[in-house]
């Protein structure tokens, strides 16, 4: 190994004193590396890069704490002078030595160029908690003619011997290094400048294109771990005309957690929905509960605002019409706490509805919405509007502190928990539920103004989750 290391160490040493100058095709493919990774990456985190070269890609995540590891001693002090914010270390993938631990970790092109990649990957462990985030791309092996080649024609620099590794390959090392790949995206389709926009921001994301592209980013986490102490569940119950469904959520529900609240938030009915709430809670003083009086419009702003009255550690929405039996939930709860997903997401798709559960049209329209939101995600999706969505408190903290990006579109609010989940790379698990009739009161959604609606919607977040 040391002569491996010492060869590709010389190599990179004339790279950065600029005896191997790089090709106008790795230019821009290293800067279309760079936009990729600035929107895959929240701002204001700690980033860790493995392999981080002249620190360009690094500085692109906008850190609030950057470091950056290479072997080259010549990149590593050129990196420093480009990017004086950032901080850089001479050290090797397979040795180095860090006591911190980061919220991502950076290995850009960098797998396919280690003598061992499976230690290399197993020294990330310690740094990493459980909402870290490992990402990393490597060339697409469709290519490697193509690459020997453009060298061949003096169209591009000749590389080292590599390993060429097959996303199956690295998948399968990450899993026994202690991480999981949980979302896949295929990018770079043309590397040249001004073109080569259009070719790997639309059509690099279209099925007839994607395999052509020339490299594979794989977004992993550590493998799951159960929550080491129970936490305080928030069960937030929008509620707006069900007068008639309120007593059933207290002898309906399930005690979850350390403690279980329930957080109402009523939203100018017709009917005497908020005395009701107010007289069941009185009625039951062995819950905790509050109530609270929604001052804005539609679901999203009272589920936001319970929100952010709740207490607990996990939150949970509960639709007050009881579509979503109650009695689910500790299914959610299990599934978060035990680690296997970061946002629960309710499904009902999966199993026979009950006759009038759900309308033909409005069935056709979730299955498109499905499709199109596991295609814009990266993650499967089956059911998008679904009321019931389980996350823990300080990852809606991170989507909400970043709702910006999207804007606030999104009346249901089920969106925009979407949009925001995937924006920060949680992994997202469906949860099939036995959807039922309603037993009071008459559905607040009408199915074609808010289907319209939600066409625009996932147009929008296309260009904001897709083509970019």
């Amino acid at each position: 190994m040391h002569d491996y290391n010492a060869q590709r160490r010389a190599h990179w040493d004339k790279v950065a004193a600029g005896k191997i100058s790089q090709s106008i095709f790795s230019r821009a493919y290293q800067g279309r590396l760079a936009e990729i990774y600035g929107l895959l990456v929240s701002p204001a985190q700690r980033v860790l890069e493995i392999g981080c070269g002249l620190g360009d890609l690094l500085a692109a995540t906008r850190p609030a704490y950057g470091v950056g590891i290479d072997f080259s001693p010549e990149l590593v002090r050129q990196a420093g002078q480009r990017h004086p914010q950032l901080n850089f270390v001479e050290a090797e993938a397979h040795t180095f030595k860090l006591n911190e631990t980061f919220d991502v970790i950076i290995l850009s092109d960098l797998v396919n160029d280690l003598w061992d990649v499976q230690t290399a990957l197993e020294r990330l462990r310690p740094l990493c908690t459980q909402s870290t985030r490992i990402i990393l791309n490597l060339h697409s092996r469709l290519h490697q003619p193509a690459l020997g080649l453009a060298a061949g024609l003096g169209l591009a620099n000749r590389t080292l011997p590599q390993n060429w590794l097959t996303t199956q390959d690295l998948e399968n090392l990450l899993y026994l290094a202690g991480f999981e790949v949980f979302k896949r995206q295929k990018e770079v389709l043309l590397p040249l400048p001004l073109v080569g926009g259009f070719f790997n921001k639309f059509l690099a994301k279209l099925p007839l294109f994607e395999g052509l592209t020339w490299t594979n980013v794989l977004v992993a986490r550590p493998q799951a771990q159960p929550a080491q102490e129970k936490p305080i569940v928030s069960v937030i119950i929008p509620a707006r005309n069900e007068a008639g469904n309120v007593e059933a959520v207290f002898s309906r529900l399930p005690r979850m957690g350390a403690e279980t609240e329930i957080v109402f938030v009523e939203g100018h009915s017709k009917d005497d929905t908020y005395e009701t709430i107010q007289k069941a809670i009185a009625a039951h003083p062995e819950w905790k509960c509050q109530l609270h009086k929604q001052s804005g419009k539609g679901k999203a702003d009272a589920v936001r605002l319970g929100y952010a009255k709740a207490s607990g550690d996990v939150l949970m929405i509960l639709d007050a019409d009881l579509t979503v039996r109650p009695e689910e939930l500790p299914r959610f709860y299990e599934a978060l706490v035990s680690g296997k997903g970061e946002f629960i997401n309710g499904v009902r798709l999966v199993y026979p509805m009950q006759e009038q559960a759900m309308r033909f049209l409005n069935l056709l329209g979730n299955k498109f919405f499905s499709l199109a939101f596991s295609w814009l995600l990266g993650q499967p999706l089956k059911d998008t509007l679904c009321g019931t969505k389980v996350l823990y408190r300080k990852d809606y903290e991170r989507i909400a502190a970043n709702r910006s990006y999207f804007g606030d579109f999104d009346p249901f609010g089920d969106y925009d928990l979407i949009f925001g989940a995937a924006k920060q790379n949680l992994k997202i698990v469906d949860l099939p539920i036995r959807y039922q009739e309603r037993t009071y009161g008459s559905t607040n959604i009408d199915r074609w103004r808010h289907g319209l609606l939600l066409i625009r919607m996932v147009a929008f977040a296309a260009f904001r989750l897709k083509f970019i």
